[in-house]
């Protein structure tokens, strides 16, 4: 029915005899990642690039812009040519931490862009090392009491999606535990795998190889239902913390003033894409939730997030500059 209703507004917007929808596109589309290749972002652009090239036979580009936690890229995205041709991979982190801990961003993450899709959301569990005698988020939180200040949890950053998340279960749960922010992803693993941090938040993708060998040990899931790629991990709700849910998601979007008509179209192939076997096969391996919801959802969601970490930001006074 959404499908249906977004049709008809493209159709009010772009006539059909303008052939604006019909014939788009007619030339290679590039999608902008504002972030390294071989991250996560970088891994769905790549998919959705693919999947875009075998259904309209035109080579989709990723254009990896990595600078100043997706800052760089992000503000390249806005300025471009609103065609439909020049795309963004935005995340939780352009669209909903940066604009809440940076004083000042080249973008409006509302105004400056056009929702296509949320592609997926990959959420956040909470794991610890071995050396951290708990088997369960109870567990956690009466150690973390007894030892007061004691506890630390790494993130990838000050003001990133790992670090408000943290902040977030601090304030759920009272804790007094110590944020400890790296450079990325990357090396705060190597410093949890090695013991020298207690805890981390991070992606489903990153962490669930270590938990399946035993070198960390998984708590809870933050989403309303357990991962598909390691069922046996509670989710905060079912662990004793209700309404507890963080992550990161991978959206889709188009610089803003994009015909509604070309919106339409890329928001079907994307929606359909996250149907082929294949797709759903790498979700499961990748613990990735598909989404495929409608620009006018996406656009809620990410209005939500800001609101969400917002408050959280202005409560546990964190800027990022």
């Amino acid at each position: 029915m959404i499908r249906g209703i977004l049709i008809a507004v493209a159709l009010v917007i772009c006539p059909v005899g303008n052939g604006l929808g019909q014939s788009f596109p007619t030339k290679p589309i590039r999608i902008i990642v504002p972030f390294p290749a071989g991250g996560g972002a970088d891994l769905w652009a790549r998919l959705i690039g693919q999947k875009l090239t075998e259904a309209w036979a035109q080579n989709v580009i990723v254009d990896n812009r990595a600078g100043a936690s997706g800052i760089i890229g992000t503000e390249f995205a806005s300025k471009a040519a609103p065609d439909g041709y020049t795309l963004l991979l935005g995340t939780t982190g352009t669209h909903a931490t940066n604009p809440v801990v940076f004083s000042k961003l080249p973008y409006d993450p509302l105004k400056d862009f056009a929702r296509i899709s949320n592609f997926i959301d990959t959420p956040f569990m909470l794991v610890v090392h071995p050396s951290v005698p708990v088997k369960s988020l109870r567990d956690l939180i009466g150690f973390a009491k007894a030892r007061r200040g004691q506890l630390n949890y790494a993130s990838f950053g000050n003001g990133s999606s790992a670090h408000l998340a943290g902040e977030l279960f601090k304030s759920m749960t009272k804790l007094d535990i110590l944020h400890v922010p790296y450079r990325g992803g990357p090396p705060a693993m190597i410093d949890l795998l090695g013991g020298q941090v207690s805890m981390m938040f991070n992606s489903l993708p990153a962490v669930i190889p270590h938990v399946k060998s035993g070198r960390l040990r998984g708590i809870a899931v933050a989403s309303a239902a357990r991962a598909k790629g390691i069922p046996d991990i509670p989710t905060f709700a079912e662990a004793g913390l209700p309404r507890f849910e963080a992550g990161s998601w991978y959206g889709v979007f188009a610089p803003a003033g994009t015909p509604g008509a070309v919106i339409v179209k890329l928001h079907s192939e994307i929606v359909n894409m996250l149907k082929y076997p294949d797709v759903q096969q790498r979700l499961v391996l990748e613990g990735a939730d598909p989404i495929g919801n409608s620009p006018a959802e996406f656009a809620a969601q990410v209005r939500g997030d800001l609101a969400k970490w917002g408050k959280v930001a202005r409560e546990s006074g964190i800027r990022a500059e």
